[in-house]
Formats: structure tokens, C-alpha cells, sequence
């Protein structure tokens, strides 16, 4: 087996990967709270 050296792995793509979803995810919940308060204001 290949010798392996804890923390020498290049873990760019799954940094830019996670910052990518955490984006999706935060921007996606603003979204959804955006339309609730819209329905609760316009649709009581």
C-alpha cells in the first residue's frame, strides 16, 4: 500500500464544491421565507 500523509491532499474542488451548495442552500431559504411572508401578508 501507498504511504499516506494525513492533511496532504488537495482538497480544493470539494472547498469550492461545499462553498457552492452552502451559497445554493442560504440563498434558497431566503427564498422560501420571502415567499411565506409574501403569503401570509397578501393571503390571509
Amino acid at each position: 500500500m501507498a504511504d499516506h500523509e494525513h492533511g496532504s491532499m488537495d482538497i480544493e474542488t470539494q472547498e469550492k464544491t461545499f462553498e457552492g451548495f452552502m451559497s445554493f442552500v442560504t440563498k434558497t431559504t431566503i427564498i422560501i421565507l420571502a415567499i411565506l411572508v409574501i403569503l401570509a401578508v397578501f393571503f390571509r
